[in-house]
């Protein structure tokens, strides 16, 4: 038997996903007819209902990647394959305290709330205040969130919380915020961001270079499904593919001496004497 007031989804044959929130005395409506909530609780996830037209529905339990799909979005959303990713280089988790600025619709948000757990907190933030409505809603629709603080502030004159373990840039000039956020976290710890365009890129790097930061790793996540057919196994036509650059550091005290004792070929050369020249040039 399925619980009330959990979040079940419902599947069509067509590969149509519903995600309904089960409460008592109420129906799910579609084009083949309805199916009660109390038709649904009477069975097991895995299930298959009958809608009233005959039509059969299968049940399956929403998960956290259901979770992050169905959720009420205005802004472009972190999808699943960068959010693991992230939530893994930043070491989400129970007693960990982790900042995140550029909240949008909160899908990242979901996930940093679901990994952290009742002992984790998530600081959150966003200079627009509709951003932060819709992440609270999200968060409560997604039954999670009573780890998270949401803020409504621009993060350029700091953060509403020290001390932090890990933080998550997800804006559009982050070099701007680097003191910032050098000031909001614990020494060594690890920061991430994520960025749409090569330019940007670019711009965070210089940035990077004239701070206190080492271990600068630039990727972007591909996914390319296949076919599960045992006689035509082949890769789907279509792939998730380029959906943000994801940017990970940390804070590191600079050293004349750890440089000196780094292997340097002929690019490590170049990339002394280019960062010079910049550096004289300022």
């Amino acid at each position: 038997m399925i619980d009330y007031g959990s979040l079940v989804v419902l599947v069509t044959p067509k590969g149509r996903r519903h995600i309904k929130l089960l409460e008592e005395g109420q129906s799910w409506h579609c084009s083949d007819g309805c199916l009660s909530h109390e038709e649904i609780a009477a069975l097991d996830y895995g299930s298959i209902a009958i809608t009233s037209g005959g039509a059969p529905v299968r049940l399956e339990e929403a998960t956290l990647y259901d979770r992050l799909m169905g959720l009420k979005r205005q802004t472009q959303i972190i999808y699943p394959k960068d959010i693991a990713h992230i939530c893994m280089r930043l070491g989400v988790g129970p007693g960990r305290t982790i900042l995140e600025a550029g909240c949008g619709s909160g899908a990242l948000t979901i996930a940093l709330s679901w990994f952290a757990g009742p002992n984790g907190k998530i600081v959150s933030h966003d200079a627009r205040e509709e951003f932060v409505r819709l992440a609270r809603r999200n968060l409560d629709w997604a039954q999670v969130g009573e780890n998270v603080e949401l803020h409504c502030m621009d993060v350029s004159n700091g953060f509403a919380a020290t001390n932090a373990d890990a933080l998550f840039l997800d804006m559009r000039e982050p070099w701007n915020c680097l003191e910032q956020a050098v000031a909001a976290l614990k020494p060594g710890a690890t920061l991430a961001f994520l960025l749409p365009t090569t330019n940007q890129v670019q711009d965070l790097l210089l940035g990077l270079e004239k701070g206190r930061f080492d271990e600068i790793e630039v990727s972007e996540l591909l996914i390319r499904g296949w076919k599960p057919l045992p006689d035509r196994l082949r890769p789907n036509d279509r792939m998730t593919a380029h959906t943000g650059f994801l940017v990970f550091c940390r804070q590191a005290q600079k050293s004349a001496t750890w440089e000196a004792r780094m292997p340097k070929g002929t690019r490590e050369r170049k990339q002394e004497a280019a960062k010079k020249q910049r550096e004289d040039e300022l």
